[in-house]
């Protein structure tokens, strides 16, 4: 396979949203879009979008993973980026009608296709940085993707940065591409400078996410992750890890972690840490790196839970196991 989110389906689905009211969704060519070079999208990114995958079962059905939840999370994105609103069953539709159009084109596990709607305010109009779009896009991508995993699952090395923070705490909730960009230098200076692969923002101790994915700590059989609150991304796929580790009878707590109790937890021979997002799922992280010195979570290794906890996933996603929390939308 191509690089992850490289490779797209030659239509997506589209609609716009103009004179206060939404277009009929169609499907149309995914090469290009039209937009004035005045677009409010380019000037004040008024832009958020999702991710989520819908897989081929044995039986050659195709099975759209929590689509419901991910829909949910960018009506709320829209709403605090005071885009138009618009019915969730719209852009499920648009997504079932673009999936069902490419079915034959999900690959096999451990593949998927990636579904990425994207959500653009493109009135023209650049005087207008304190109000909101009159007019938007709102478009599926889809992008056939190979196993995140497929030259090894190389446990991640991560920098604490306790000096600043991914995003502006008032749109952690956000899933724009805004939070990304400023995490961005921040990531860049970690490779170049200590080797990291990620940041992991723990501003004033307070240990948080990464600069795409949500953390999660294993010790023994509890499972420790920052409580949901606004200033970081609620993950969907970090839902549904710690769904499955209180199903596999894992204490689960969600609240604050400090930097200090990370360290601590880590040093113990049989602890675990790892990042939950669509792309990737479950990464195991081996090396937390922190005022310049190395700290190995555990004994640097994917920890048997991490792996256990993927496995449990993927089995759903891929039809392997049972659906008891319905997560799955036939298509």
């Amino acid at each position: 396979m191509a690089a992850f989110g490289t490779v797209f389906m030659p239509q997506m689905a589209l609609a716009k949203y103009e004179n206060q009211q939404w277009t009929d969704s169609e499907i149309v060519s995914s090469d290009s879009i039209s937009l004035h070079p005045g677009a409010h999208v380019l000037h004040y990114s008024s832009t958020c979008f999702e991710g989520l995958k819908a897989f081929r079962h044995q039986d050659g059905s195709v099975h759209i993973f929590r689509m419901d939840a991910n829909i949910k999370r960018m009506v709320q994105s829209a709403k605090l980026l005071s885009l138009p609103a618009f019915e969730p069953a719209f852009l499920e539709q648009m997504i079932k009608n673009i999936v069902a159009k490419f079915a034959a084109e999900v690959p096999e596990a451990p593949g998927s296709m990636y579904i990425r709607p994207t959500f653009i305010g493109t009135e023209p109009a650049i005087g207008k940085a304190a109000a909101a779009t009159n007019s938007a896009m709102l478009y599926v991508l889809l992008s056939p993707v190979g196993d995140y995993f497929a030259a090894g699952a190389r446990p991640l090395r991560l920098l604490l940065e306790e000096n600043g923070m991914r995003c502006a705490p008032h749109m952690g909730m956000v899933k724009s591409g805004g939070n990304y960009a400023s995490a961005l230098g921040p990531i860049t200076q970690a490779r170049t400078e200590v080797d990291a692969d990620q940041v992991l923002f723990c501003p004033n101790g307070d240990v948080q996410e990464t600069g795409a994915a949500n953390f999660i700590l294993i010790d023994g059989d509890e499972l420790i992750t920052k409580a949901l609150d606004s200033s970081f991304l609620h993950g969907v796929t970090r839902d549904s890890i710690l769904t499955l580790a209180r199903d596999l009878g894992l204490t689960v707590s969600e609240r604050q972690l400090s930097v200090d109790e990370l360290l601590e937890r880590a040093a113990k021979p049989g602890c675990e840490a790892a990042l939950s997002g669509t792309a990737a799922v479950l990464t195991p992280v081996g090396t937390l790196i922190h005022q310049g010195k190395e700290h190995t979570v555990g004994n640097g290794e994917a920890g048997a839970t991490t792996l256990k906890l993927r496995q449990a996933l993927n089995d759903i996603q891929w039809g392997n196991s049972a659906d008891p929390h319905a997560w799955l939308s036939k298509v």
